[in-house]
Protein backbone atom coordinates (compact mmCIF):
# COMPACT_ATOMS: atom_id res chain seq x y z
CA UNK A 1 0.00 0.00 0.00
CA UNK A 2 1.28 3.64 -0.72
CA UNK A 3 1.41 6.13 2.10
CA UNK A 4 -0.57 8.71 2.11
CA UNK A 5 1.35 12.76 1.56
CA UNK A 6 2.26 14.25 4.63
CA UNK A 7 -0.55 16.84 5.35
CA UNK A 8 1.04 20.25 4.78
CA UNK A 9 1.34 22.55 7.71
CA UNK A 10 -1.68 24.92 7.77
CA UNK A 11 -0.66 28.82 6.76
CA UNK A 12 0.07 31.18 9.31
CA UNK A 13 -1.75 34.01 8.23
CA UNK A 14 -0.15 36.74 10.61
CA UNK A 15 3.26 34.93 10.31
CA UNK A 16 2.97 35.52 6.40
CA UNK A 17 1.01 39.00 6.91
CA UNK A 18 3.94 40.46 9.25
CA UNK A 19 6.94 39.12 6.70
CA UNK A 20 5.56 41.12 3.92
CA UNK A 21 4.63 43.88 6.20
CA UNK A 22 8.06 44.11 7.27
CA UNK A 23 9.27 43.49 3.81
CA UNK A 24 7.24 46.59 1.81
CA UNK A 25 8.29 48.54 5.29
CA UNK A 26 11.83 48.02 4.15
CA UNK A 27 12.82 46.93 7.67
CA UNK A 28 13.20 43.26 5.89
CA UNK A 29 16.11 43.63 3.51
CA UNK A 30 17.72 40.98 1.37
CA UNK A 31 21.22 40.91 0.10
CA UNK A 32 24.49 40.69 2.08
CA UNK A 33 25.24 41.88 5.83
CA UNK A 34 26.95 41.12 8.95
CA UNK A 35 25.48 40.07 11.74
CA UNK A 36 26.26 40.33 15.47
CA UNK A 37 27.80 37.01 15.10
CA UNK A 38 30.10 37.83 12.51
CA UNK A 39 27.75 35.98 9.72
CA UNK A 40 27.37 36.68 6.19
CA UNK A 41 23.32 37.14 6.08
CA UNK A 42 21.52 37.12 3.05
CA UNK A 43 18.50 39.21 4.94
CA UNK A 44 18.42 41.93 7.94
CA UNK A 45 15.74 42.39 9.88
CA UNK A 46 15.98 46.06 11.34
CA UNK A 47 13.20 46.91 14.01
CA UNK A 48 14.47 50.40 14.36
CA UNK A 49 12.86 51.34 10.77
CA UNK A 50 9.47 51.27 12.08
CA UNK A 51 9.94 54.30 12.69
CA UNK A 52 6.57 56.50 12.10
CA UNK A 53 3.54 55.84 14.34
CA UNK A 54 1.65 54.42 11.71
CA UNK A 55 4.28 51.91 11.38
CA UNK A 56 4.58 51.21 15.10
CA UNK A 57 1.03 51.12 15.69
CA UNK A 58 0.41 48.56 13.47
CA UNK A 59 3.62 46.78 14.22
CA UNK A 60 2.14 46.45 17.87
CA UNK A 61 -1.13 45.00 16.56
CA UNK A 62 0.74 42.38 15.01
CA UNK A 63 2.24 41.35 18.54
CA UNK A 64 -0.79 42.08 20.64
CA UNK A 65 -2.41 39.12 18.31
CA UNK A 66 0.20 36.90 18.94
CA UNK A 67 0.49 37.46 22.26
CA UNK A 68 -2.87 36.75 22.58
CA UNK A 69 -3.45 34.13 20.53
CA UNK A 70 -0.29 32.41 22.46
CA UNK A 71 -2.45 31.77 25.57
CA UNK A 72 0.81 33.03 27.43
CA UNK A 73 -0.19 34.45 31.42
CA UNK A 74 1.38 37.36 32.49
CA UNK A 75 0.90 40.36 34.85
CA UNK A 76 2.94 43.02 33.46
CA UNK A 77 5.14 44.00 30.01
CA UNK A 78 9.09 44.88 29.90
CA UNK A 79 11.01 46.34 27.49
CA UNK A 80 14.50 46.21 27.23
CA UNK A 81 16.44 49.58 26.32
CA UNK A 82 16.53 50.41 24.05
CA UNK A 83 14.41 48.81 20.87
CA UNK A 84 12.05 47.43 23.34
CA UNK A 85 11.29 50.84 24.79
CA UNK A 86 8.79 51.75 22.08
CA UNK A 87 8.02 48.60 21.49
CA UNK A 88 6.77 47.82 25.00
CA UNK A 89 5.06 51.12 24.96
CA UNK A 90 3.47 50.57 21.27
CA UNK A 91 2.20 47.13 22.98
CA UNK A 92 0.59 47.94 25.84
CA UNK A 93 -1.46 50.03 24.34
CA UNK A 94 -2.53 47.99 21.92
CA UNK A 95 -3.21 45.16 24.28
CA UNK A 96 -5.59 47.59 26.57
CA UNK A 97 -7.46 49.22 23.64
CA UNK A 98 -7.99 44.92 22.76
CA UNK A 99 -9.35 44.98 26.78
CA UNK A 100 -6.03 43.32 27.89
CA UNK A 101 -4.85 46.89 30.30
CA UNK A 102 -2.04 45.62 31.66
CA UNK A 103 1.27 47.94 33.44
CA UNK A 104 4.64 48.32 31.52
CA UNK A 105 8.10 49.50 32.56
CA UNK A 106 11.61 49.22 30.92
CA UNK A 107 15.19 50.43 31.57
CA UNK A 108 17.75 52.62 30.92
CA UNK A 109 21.33 51.37 30.19
CA UNK A 110 22.63 54.12 32.72
CA UNK A 111 21.15 54.52 35.98
CA UNK A 112 20.33 58.01 37.50
CA UNK A 113 21.45 59.68 40.93
CA UNK A 114 18.72 61.91 41.00
CA UNK A 115 14.83 62.13 40.59
CA UNK A 116 13.38 58.75 41.52
CA UNK A 117 16.95 57.45 41.02
CA UNK A 118 17.68 53.46 39.42
CA UNK A 119 17.71 52.63 36.37
CA UNK A 120 13.97 51.39 36.47
CA UNK A 121 11.52 53.19 34.53
CA UNK A 122 7.57 52.79 34.93
CA UNK A 123 5.51 50.68 36.95
CA UNK A 124 6.70 47.99 39.70
CA UNK A 125 7.92 45.06 38.48
CA UNK A 126 5.64 42.28 40.09
CA UNK A 127 4.24 39.02 39.20
CA UNK A 128 4.51 37.36 35.85
CA UNK A 129 6.58 39.50 33.14
CA UNK A 130 6.07 39.36 29.76
CA UNK A 131 9.46 40.64 27.91
CA UNK A 132 8.84 42.88 24.66
CA UNK A 133 11.76 42.74 22.48
CA UNK A 134 12.67 42.13 18.59
CA UNK A 135 14.55 39.50 18.16
CA UNK A 136 16.92 37.36 20.24
CA UNK A 137 20.44 37.06 18.47
CA UNK A 138 22.98 36.40 21.60
CA UNK A 139 20.05 36.31 24.09
CA UNK A 140 21.98 38.81 26.32
CA UNK A 141 19.26 41.41 26.29
CA UNK A 142 17.05 39.00 27.32
CA UNK A 143 19.10 37.56 30.22
CA UNK A 144 20.01 41.36 31.75
CA UNK A 145 16.03 41.23 31.78
CA UNK A 146 15.89 38.33 33.55
CA UNK A 147 18.42 39.55 35.68
CA UNK A 148 16.30 42.87 36.67
CA UNK A 149 13.18 41.32 36.99
CA UNK A 150 14.36 38.31 39.62
CA UNK A 151 16.46 41.44 41.57
CA UNK A 152 12.87 43.23 41.82
CA UNK A 153 11.29 39.56 43.39
CA UNK A 154 9.37 39.38 39.97
CA UNK A 155 9.09 36.60 37.69
CA UNK A 156 10.66 36.58 34.40
CA UNK A 157 7.16 34.48 32.79
CA UNK A 158 7.87 34.73 28.95
CA UNK A 159 9.26 36.99 25.78
CA UNK A 160 7.40 38.06 22.71
CA UNK A 161 9.58 38.62 19.75
CA UNK A 162 9.09 39.91 16.28
CA UNK A 163 11.20 37.38 14.46
CA UNK A 164 12.91 34.08 15.38
CA UNK A 165 15.56 34.02 13.19
CA UNK A 166 15.67 29.83 14.30
CA UNK A 167 19.43 30.11 14.03
CA UNK A 168 22.50 28.98 15.85
CA UNK A 169 23.45 31.17 18.65
CA UNK A 170 27.21 31.59 20.01
CA UNK A 171 29.31 31.40 23.05
CA UNK A 172 32.52 32.98 23.57
CA UNK A 173 32.83 33.41 19.42
CA UNK A 174 32.11 29.59 18.62
CA UNK A 175 28.68 28.20 17.32
CA UNK A 176 26.13 26.21 19.39
CA UNK A 177 23.52 23.72 18.53
CA UNK A 178 20.63 25.44 19.93
CA UNK A 179 19.31 29.11 19.24
CA UNK A 180 18.96 31.76 21.28
CA UNK A 181 14.66 31.13 21.20
CA UNK A 182 15.59 27.26 22.21
CA UNK A 183 17.72 28.52 25.01
CA UNK A 184 15.39 30.36 26.71
CA UNK A 185 12.72 27.75 26.23
CA UNK A 186 14.80 24.98 27.26
CA UNK A 187 17.31 26.08 29.70
CA UNK A 188 15.69 29.02 31.27
CA UNK A 189 12.26 27.42 31.42
CA UNK A 190 10.42 30.50 29.79
CA UNK A 191 8.29 31.13 27.59
CA UNK A 192 8.54 32.36 23.94
CA UNK A 193 5.88 33.58 21.65
CA UNK A 194 7.65 34.94 17.49
CA UNK A 195 5.16 36.85 15.16
CA UNK A 196 7.48 34.98 12.37
CA UNK A 197 10.28 32.82 12.22
CA UNK A 198 12.79 32.08 9.08
CA UNK A 199 10.29 29.38 8.15
CA UNK A 200 7.67 31.94 7.44
CA UNK A 201 10.26 34.31 5.71
CA UNK A 202 11.10 31.07 3.53
CA UNK A 203 7.65 30.74 2.79
CA UNK A 204 7.12 34.02 1.78
CA UNK A 205 9.34 34.24 -0.91
CA UNK A 206 8.80 30.83 -1.94
CA UNK A 207 4.80 32.03 -2.81
CA UNK A 208 5.85 35.33 -4.27
CA UNK A 209 4.67 34.91 -8.40
CA UNK A 210 6.79 33.52 -10.61
CA UNK A 211 9.20 35.07 -12.98
CA UNK A 212 10.89 37.62 -10.22
CA UNK A 213 14.25 36.70 -10.79
CA UNK A 214 15.65 38.38 -7.75
CA UNK A 215 13.75 36.92 -5.08
CA UNK A 216 14.56 33.34 -6.66
CA UNK A 217 17.85 34.16 -5.56
CA UNK A 218 16.86 35.42 -2.31
CA UNK A 219 15.30 32.63 -1.63
CA UNK A 220 17.73 30.28 -2.32
CA UNK A 221 20.51 32.36 -0.19
CA UNK A 222 18.12 32.20 2.45
CA UNK A 223 17.44 28.62 1.84
CA UNK A 224 21.60 27.88 2.15
CA UNK A 225 22.09 29.98 5.14
CA UNK A 226 19.22 27.93 7.00
CA UNK A 227 21.23 24.98 5.82
CA UNK A 228 24.65 26.04 7.47
CA UNK A 229 23.39 27.73 10.38
CA UNK A 230 19.86 26.99 10.63
CA UNK A 231 18.09 24.89 14.13
CA UNK A 232 15.15 23.25 14.49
Amino acid sequence: MSQAAPTPAPIDHLAEDFVAFAVDSGVLRFGSFITKAGRQSPYFFNAGLFNDGAMLGRLAQFYAQRILSSGIEYDMLFGPAYKGIPLVAAVAVELARLGHNKPFAYNRKEAKDHGEGGSLVGAPLQGRVLIVDDVMSAGTAVRESIALIQAAKAIPAAVAVALDRQEMATENGQDVPYSAVQYVREQLGMQVCAIATLDDLLGYLTHLPQGDASMAEHHAQVLAYRERYGVR
